[in-house]
């Protein structure tokens, strides 16, 4: 807890930097100078959740994609984060499906949600597709049939290769329509050049959520003036190791520091993220 607020950040990678693509190695570890011990926790589930206690953070959910071309993961990225996350609760693992690398959908959806996985990831930038593709909706239905919630990257991507086209919310706009029963969290909520239309799409779809990461917190009503109209909508993630993430623990506070009520940052940080991802939401500890 912080401040006596439970925590449940929505968006962390720990995704196998092996798999990596040197120009996108590159980039990450460029000026870094806590490569090392962000490889560390990667090898070391325990490791990683001790950092989580001594930060404050009481669950997180891990991001996983594929994407071979633009950052290099292949579908058993997904293997080994389900495998980090295994026997672990307070870990979310999520999983990708990329329809050039697994032209069965459904089937490894299947397998995905078989190896424990909770929810699912689409990247357009780093998948170079749009998230209404028609060969994702067998993913959408399997989702919205077994109740597992979806995050869709929106917003730009600095990344060697991402193509930012594919990542303005409205696209989003579509899958929300067609699968009015899917949870979907739109993470970064289009920064920095679609907050309007991701908060217009927040109001407008019953089962689509704001996931905050990304935005550095202490310009969150800046950027999302008429959030507090909406915080029951809004989840709280970090982007975390992302380059501009120093400290989870730091981004709460910054959040914590905003003119909004108790009650609406409980909200945020830890009741609608635990109700997305089937948590309890009740106060104490996560499991």
């Amino acid at each position: 807890m912080i401040e006596g607020h439970r925590v449940l950040d929505a968006h962390v990678h720990l995704q196998p930097s092996a798999q990596m693509l040197p120009a996108v190695k590159a980039t990450f570890e460029s000026g870094r100078r806590d490569v090392e011990r962000i490889r560390g926790f990667e090898r070391s589930p325990e490791a990683f959740l001790a950092h989580l206690d001594e930060e404050g953070i009481d669950a997180a959910a891990l991001i996983s994609y594929v994407s071979p071309r633009v950052m290099g993961y292949r579908p058993d990225s997904n293997d080994a984060v389900a495998a980090f996350a295994r026997g672990r609760p307070r870990l979310i693992p999520m999983g990708g499906v990329h329809p050039d690398a697994t032209p069965d959908v459904r089937a490894e959806a299947e397998r995905l949600l078989g190896l424990g996985v909770r929810a699912f990831k689409v990247h357009p930038a780093h998948m170079l597709l749009y998230p209404n593709d028609e060969r994702l909706r067998p993913l959408y239905e399997i989702a919205q049939e077994r109740r597992v919630p979806v995050t869709i990257h929106t917003g730009t991507s600095v990344f060697p290769g991402a193509k930012n086209r594919f990542t303005d919310p409205m696209f989003v706009d579509d899958v929300a329509v067609d699968f009015p029963g899917l949870t979907i969290l739109l993470a970064h909520a289009g920064r920095p050049l679609w907050y309007e239309t991701a908060f217009f799409l927040a109001r407008r779809h019953a089962n689509l959520l704001l996931e905050v990461s990304g935005i550095p917190p202490a310009r969150l009503l800046e950027v999302l003036p008429r959030l507090p109209e909406i915080d029951h909508k809004v989840v709280w993630g970090s982007d975390w190791p992302s380059m501009g993430v120093k400290s989870l623990r730091a981004n709460v506070e910054q959040l914590l520091s905003l003119p909004l009520a108790d009650a609406a940052k409980g909200r945020i940080l830890w009741e609608n993220g635990a109700r997305a991802f089937g948590m309890g939401v009740s106060g104490g500890k996560a499991p």
